[in-house]
Parts: C-alpha cells; sequence; structure tokens
C-alpha cells in the first residue's frame, strides 16, 4: 500500500467484481465513501479527506469503474447502474465494513442514490451533490433530445469513438476546459449543447487563466491519473452515458419508491444541471424521493464542481451531516 507525497492518504487497490478498483484513503472511524464524477478521479475529493478524517471517520474515494487508476471493462454493458452499485456494496465488504454513508457527485450521485434505494441494509446516509435524487438514474435519451436537441452532450457522447478521441488528444487541455468552464456572467447556468458542426470541445475554449480554486497542479494531477489509459482515457467514463436507457430499463421497478435512508442534497446555484432540471422540478423530487431529507444546501456563486469550488462549505454540510445520523455517528 502506498502513500501520496504529503503520507496522509493512503492509496490501494482492491478487486470487487472482477474489476480492480484504485482507492484513496485517510482516517478510521464510520466508513464514507466518497464517488467521484465525470470527468474526474478521487482526486475531486482531496480537499474532504483530513477534515473528515480528523472528525473521526474513514474516509475512502474509489477511482469508479472505467475511470483513472481503475481497470476499464471493454463491453460497454459492463457500465450500467446495476453494476455500478454492486461495486459499491461489494467494496464496503472488502473494506470489512457493514454499513457506510456514501456520497456522489455529478455521475457518483445517481450511483448513491441508486445503492441506497436498492440496498439500505448497508446505506447509513446518502449525500448528493449537483445531481438531485433518482432511482432510474439520468433522464432517457428521448427525453433530453425532445428537451435539448441532437446536440446536446449526452446525445454527443452515444458515438462510440468520437468524444472518447477528441477528450484524450490532449489530456491538460481537456481538464482545463472542462474544469474552468466560466460561470455564466447574467449567473443563469448554460446546458452543453454541441452547436451542428463543431466538436464537443468548441463550447468549453481553453481559459485564459484558471479559477482561483484549481491550480495547474491539479490539472496535471488529473491528468497523470488518466494517462495510462492512452486513446481510451475517458472511454470508461463515456461508457456510464451509453448506459442511460439500459440503465432506465434494468431499474425501472425502483419508480415511485422513495429512498428511505436520511440524505443530505448539496448544489450549486450555477451549476448547469440547474438548467437541465429547475430548482422547483428538484424541489420536488427532494420532497418525493427522499422523505428523511435532513437539509437542502444551494450554493451561491458556485457552478458544477461543488466539493472543489466550495470546499469548506461542502466539508461543513458533510459534517453537519454526519453528526446528526441515528446516533451512531462520531460526534465532530
Amino acid at each position: 500500500m502506498e502513500r501520496d507525497l504529503s503520507g496522509a492518504i493512503k492509496h490501494s487497490h482492491v478487486e470487487v467484481n472482477g474489476v480492480r478498483l484504485h482507492l484513496a484513503e485517510q482516517g478510521e472511524g464510520p466508513l464514507v465513501l466518497l464517488l467521484h464524477g465525470f470527468p474526474e478521479s478521487w482526486y475531486s475529493w482531496r480537499h474532504q479527506f483530513a477534515p473528515l478524517a480528523e472528525a473521526g471517520f474513514r474516509v475512502v474515494a474509489p477511482d469508479q469503474r472505467g475511470y483513472a487508476r481503475s481497470s476499464q471493462p471493454e463491453s460497454v454493458d459492463a457500465y450500467s447502474l446495476l453494476h455500478l452499485v454492486g461495486d459499491v456494496t461489494a467494496l464496503i465488504g472488502a473494506l470489512g465494513e457493514e454499513r457506510a454513508v456514501v456520497v456522489g457527485h455529478d455521475w457518483g450521485a445517481p450511483v448513491a442514490w441508486a445503492t441506497a434505494a436498492l440496498r439500505p441494509d448497508v446505506v447509513r446516509g446518502v449525500v448528493g451533490l449537483s445531481v438531485p435524487p433518482s432511482t432510474t438514474g439520468l433522464a432517457p435519451l428521448a427525453v433530453s433530445r425532445e428537451k435539448f436537441g441532437d446536440g446536446f452532450y449526452q446525445i454527443y457522447f452515444q458515438e462510440p469513438g468520437r468524444a472518447d478521441a477528441e477528450l484524450a488528444a490532449d489530456l491538460r487541455s481537456t481538464f482545463r476546459r472542462f474544469l474552468a468552464v466560466p460561470h455564466p456572467e447574467d449567473g443563469k447556468p448554460r446546458r452543453w449543447v454541441v452547436p451542428e458542426g463543431h466538436r464537443l470541445l468548441d463550447i468549453a475554449p481553453e481559459p485564459e487563466r484558471l479559477p482561483a480554486w484549481l491550480t495547474e497542479e491539479d490539472v496535471e494531477a488529473f491528468a497523470a491519473d488518466y494517462a495510462p489509459h492512452g486513446e481510451r482515457a475517458f472511454t470508461g467514463g463515456l461508457n456510464w452515458y451509453r448506459n442511460i436507457d439500459r440503465n432506465n430499463e434494468l431499474m425501472a421497478a425502483l419508480v415511485g419508491k422513495p429512498i428511505e435512508v436520511p440524505a443530505l442534497y448539496v448544489t450549486g446555484e450555477q451549476d448547469l444541471v440547474n438548467a437541465m432540471i429547475s430548482p422547483e422540478e428538484q424541489e420536488h423530487l427532494l420532497k418525493h424521493v427522499t422523505p428523511n431529507l435532513h437539509r437542502h444546501v444551494r450554493l451561491p456563486e458556485t457552478g458544477h464542481w461543488t466539493q472543489q469550488e466550495r470546499p469548506a462549505e461542502v466539508t461543513e454540510a458533510l459534517l453537519d451531516f454526519l453528526t446528526h445520523l441515528d446516533g451512531e455517528s462520531v460526534q465532530a
């Protein structure tokens, strides 16, 4: 088991369900799993490790199936929501634990919500960042196409190889473009829609400077995590999008089923998700899908990369939630 340069975060690998997952870990105590989104890795939680560990929690952030330092199954079918939930539940057992608090951002949020819906026996509490609660994952592609057009990024991702090659051509540029998308001047989030005849990265130009919360060292860390997969650096993550319709079919029996475990939802007011799912729709989902919602935290002047943009506020919300869980959590 290797350690990072600071000596605080331990790095290891574990085999679950035939997939080799890279783990970053710090602390001892009740288990908290941190699930990243697209296109990220364990590193997106870098600011949360030390505060949660110091508060008495065992913090583990995997690179999820297909991402970064974890292995990348060949078959597109191997990235369904059921596979991803299976990885989370198997990981809890592989870590020698019976239960965990599961926290997810972006794509990690649907995995966290679905894990809580399917396996409440192993989920002590669930937290979603950016993506509101759902038991089936993202909306069917036909619905998104009708609402947002053929250029909508989730539709664009469906063609095998196209986005894969664009994103892998220059890793550092890709991460700068994705992570440094400026907040809209009018405060109204924009959908990611690729105009006809353009490429994906045309809608995310190379920034003149990085935002204050992102450094060149951060960009390099993400790029280094993805580099070993070469031309397929992003294929694993893109295959999650290529299972959207399959997820809706596989999870259909859960439609209308509430997620009963205690929950927390955190979002930025300028998050692009707000341009796809209105705040009113999000409130409706929170009311009907998460009846045991602890809090809904809306962060002003915050975009999509919630825990990176507002690390102190996100950590504070997590600790507040953790210390209120059914008397079992460690008091911070």
